[in-house]
């Protein structure tokens, strides 16, 4: 079954925006050398690490492209099987295609701000943001449904068809607000995890333009809590390194201890030797050089005492700073757990507002509709009351100059003017019958506008609202993200601690 058109074109239209080909690419086979996916992951991590694998054959490539999905993907062993790499080696179209999609979600994950793929075309957009939405909702059953999904276009939502059957309640001017996002409360936490920093310029990181569909899905409780995970995977996996390179210095620390101690002994023996010759009258040059290796060894002993002082030292600071580290780890795991429980609720609240926001729509379009059907009907009786009554008013002025000129006749013609008088008294009364229908219809009329205009500024207001609540919800996200930004850095500082004492540490 070959490939969904659309989504293979975002794919690569992703893939020559990473700017790592000199020519643009047009098709998917050619990225069958898979030098390309290399040069993206040294793009991804700033890094040369896969230079030297260029210049090796196409094996070694696919698996260092294997090695890095395999160490970044949530489940190791379900990205091994589902990027297979005999079909790689062959060339597959679709192979490929599941390789630029991992890399994809992986770039997604370490992309700083939304606004970094408004450079793409909103089509394109919406294409890589429902790739992006299906490997969130699909991380535990990538192997069974992501070469469907590469094929074929996904099946609608049930949750949209839900919420379509949803939109028949509930009037927009009664709109329920049972449903409070608890904002204060997760103000509260981010405050508190971001307390000790300096900067906020990372609170609006997260701000997406509502036109963006990349921005919109990043912009998700799913993705941020994701990403929050990710990175504390990163932290963790950090702090173990810290910590076996801790367990390695404190070995040396020992060894040099152990070495100490030996020198501490020899010069214990080459003391009681001295003695001893000194005893038995050794001659004087004898003497001399004993002294000389004595002191010699003495020499030795303080600088390896002073280098061992030293260590302990270090060691005593490095051992507060990884409590202190896994203080502020276990303090971020518990505000992470408490954020995901916090995030879960806004998501059940958000959706549960967007229903209802959507049914008020619908339902206040459909009003909407009827007012104005109500109003042209209105309109319309109005325009033919008034013909009836221009009609009616020249068949009046008609027959009151007929009897204006009828006046000077005699009694027996004015007799049969009679029923003209009445007729004329007759055409008075439906033309005052049908000035009081105009007026009511005016009134009518002028109560239609009036309450269309209200609703439509009531539906302005909660849109308004409903956008305020969104935002808020992404600063709180933004301010999250800011701490465990923070966490990181110090981890980073300690590290390269750990390496310029490594570096200047003496050897012996």
């Amino acid at each position: 079954m070959p490939l969904h058109g659309a989504r293979a074109a975002a794919l690569l239209t992703w893939v020559n925006s990473t700017k790592v080909c000199t020519d643009p690419l047009d098709d998917l086979s050619q990225l069958q050398d898979c030098s390309i996916f290399i040069r993206i992951i040294n793009k991804i991590h700033r890094s040369e690490e896969g230079e030297s694998v260029l210049e090796q054959p196409l094996p070694e490539r696919i698996s260092f492209i294997r090695g890095f999905l395999q160490k970044h993907c949530k489940h190791k062993s379900a990205t091994e099987n589902l990027v297979s790499a005999q079909k790689l080696l062959e060339g597959e179209e679709l192979a490929l295609a599941k390789v630029a999609v991992l890399l994809l979600y992986h770039t997604s994950m370490s992309c700083k701000s939304p606004r970094e793929w408004y450079e793409f075309d909103y089509k394109t957009q919406v294409e890589l943001a429902s790739i992006l939405k299906f490997v969130l909702d699909n991380e535990e059953s990538l192997n069974e449904n992501l070469e469907t999904f590469l094929q074929r276009k996904a099946p609608p939502s049930s949750s949209s068809t839900s919420s379509s059957s949803s939109e028949e309640h509930s009037p927009l001017l009664s709109l329920p607000h049972k449903r409070e996002v608890r904002f204060l409360e997760l103000q509260k936490i981010a405050s508190s995890s971001s307390s000790s920093s300096s900067s906020s310029g990372a609170n609006n990181t997260l701000s997406g333009s509502p036109s963006s569909p990349m921005g919109d899905v990043m912009q998700t409780p799913q993705f941020q809590l994701r990403r929050l995970k990710k990175q504390l995977a990163v932290e963790r996996e950090n702090r173990d390194e810290l910590e076996v390179e801790l367990a390695e210095n404190r070995k040396l620390i020992t060894e040099k201890e152990a070495q100490i101690t030996m020198m501490q002994q020899r010069i214990d023996r080459l003391a009681l030797l001295n003695e001893k010759q000194a005893a038995d009258q050794l001659e004087p040059k004898e003497m001399e050089e004993l002294r000389e290796k004595n002191e010699s060894l003495m020499v030795r002993l303080h600088e390896a005492l002073k280098q061992c002082q030293d260590l302990k030292t270090e060691k005593g600071q490095m051992d507060r700073k990884i409590n202190q580290l896994s203080e502020e780890n276990g303090d971020l795991s518990f505000k992470l757990r408490e954020i995901a429980s916090h995030l879960v609720q806004l998501q059940e609240a958000l959706n549960e507002l967007s229903e209802e926001h959507n049914a008020a729509l619908a339902q206040s379009q459909e009003k909407q509709g009827q007012l104005e059907s109500e109003l042209r009907a209105a309109l319309q009786e109005k325009k033919c009351s008034e013909e009836k009554i221009e009609i009616l008013q020249g068949k009046i002025s008609l027959l009151e100059d007929q009897l204006a000129k009828l006046g000077d006749c005699s009694a027996q013609e004015k007799g049969e003017v009679m029923g003209d008088i009445l007729k004329l008294e007759e055409l008075k009364q439906e033309v005052s019958s049908l000035a009081a229908k105009g007026a009511e219809l005016q009134a009518t009329v002028l109560r239609l506008e009036e309450e269309k205009q209200l609703r439509e500024a009531a539906l302005q207001s909660e849109r308004s609202r409903f956008e305020e609540e969104k935002q808020q919800l992404g600063g709180l996200v933004a301010s999250l993200q800011n701490s465990l930004s923070e966490s990181h850095q110090a981890r980073e500082r300690l590290e390269q601690d750990l390496r310029a004492r490594e570096a200047g540490e003496p050897q012996g």
